[in-house]
């Protein structure tokens, strides 16, 4: 339990920023240091009242409400750059993860550390978005041959581009999960879906979205960051559910067309048990294996530390063995491992 204090606290102060009203300064030290961890220092700021923190910690949520505008903007320029590189191509372009939240204006977007800048586009369209992207200044970031086999060939985006002046990368995707994954999501419907933002973008649906974050988060990684990947499931979740009655049932669908009901319930579970997430309760009960993923989560002690080195190694393995079949893993394991003796 020691291990997880910290997180735990963090994630008291996601939901409940009272819970911050009686930290001595060890406990905002360790709150702070969680919160720059898990990525969450700029969510942290826009929920707690500067009035109710010591003058040092105001301050310090004042600098990550100023990088949090700053990675907002820079976010939204990329993304402008992309469209513009891509709208004379006449094909979707969808954007994904924090640059999608921040350009519809949703409350997932407030505070949201963004890096890459993450597209969507039909898997027709893939080798002329690569053209005009590479046109337009991006290069690979990969140059070894057999990782750019492996993307192109098992991934479900392409090799990572770096802008060669910006110096910022744009993950180009055609689906939302590794193509030897075990469920299929249906990526036509995603882009079929999407809502545009009126200028040659679109995000996709509110379904969609939630879908995505949660296959993203249980269905294609080790959960490393994931107490930020739910804390957006919760913003997500709660201002759709208030914009459309029918929400839930619409997330339902959605997830069982992409075959992601088991990662969806998960995460609507744990986003529940942790953030209060107010999930409509009877199908979505407690699942038995939901302690674990809850201990991967919380797996961060007092000074920002990973702890857990075991659960942390587990899903490691899990998030191997999930994307690929045990032939294909095996094959890349030993070519890794040979390449890593050099």
């Amino acid at each position: 339990m020691v291990g997880s204090v910290s997180a735990l606290a963090l994630v008291a102060a996601l939901r409940d920023p009272s819970t911050t009203h009686t930290l001595d300064r060890e406990g905002w030290t360790s709150l702070l240091t969680a919160a720059r961890a898990e990525r969450l220092m700029g969510a942290l700021a826009t929920r707690l009242d500067r009035r109710s923190a010591p003058a040092e910690v105001a301050a310090i949520l004042d600098d990550a409400d100023a990088g949090a505008a700053h990675e907002r903007r820079g976010a939204l320029w990329e993304a402008e750059m992309a469209r513009r590189a891509l709208v004379p191509l006449g094909c979707p372009v969808v954007l994904l993860k924090g640059t999608a939240f921040a350009a519809a204006g949703l409350d997932a977007g407030r505070g949201r550390a963004i890096g890459d800048l993450d597209i969507l586009v039909p898997r027709a369209a893939l080798d002329a978005a690569e053209a005009a992207l590479r046109a337009a200044g991006w290069e690979p970031v990969k140059a070894d041959a057999y990782d750019d086999e492996y993307y192109r060939r098992w991934m479900h985006e392409l090799p990572p581009l770096i802008h060669r002046a910006r110096d910022r990368m744009i993950d180009v995707h055609h689906t939302i999960l590794p193509t030897t994954a075990r469920p299929t999501p249906d990526a036509a419907a995603l882009i079929a879906s999407a809502v545009p933002l009126g200028n040659g973008l679109a995000v996709l649906s509110p379904a969609d979205m939630v879908v995505h974050a949660a296959a993203h988060l249980f269905a294609d990684g080790d959960l490393a960051g994931g107490l930020r990947n739910l804390w957006d499931i919760d913003r997500l979740c709660r201002e759709f559910a208030d914009d459309d009655a029918d929400f839930w049932t619409k997330l339902g669908a959605r997830a069982r067309l992409h075959g992601l009901v088991d990662a969806v319930g998960r995460a609507l579970r744990l986003a529940a048990d942790l953030y209060a997430t107010p999930v409509p309760a009877a199908p979505h009960r407690r699942h038995p294996n939901d302690a674990v993923y809850r201990r991967r989560l919380l797996a961060r002690d007092g000074w920002g530390r990973q702890t857990r080195p075991v659960t942390r190694l587990a899903f490691y393995v899990r998030s191997h063995w999930l994307r690929m079949p045990p032939h294909l893993l095996a094959r890349h394991l030993l070519v890794k491992a040979w390449r890593g003796r050099g």
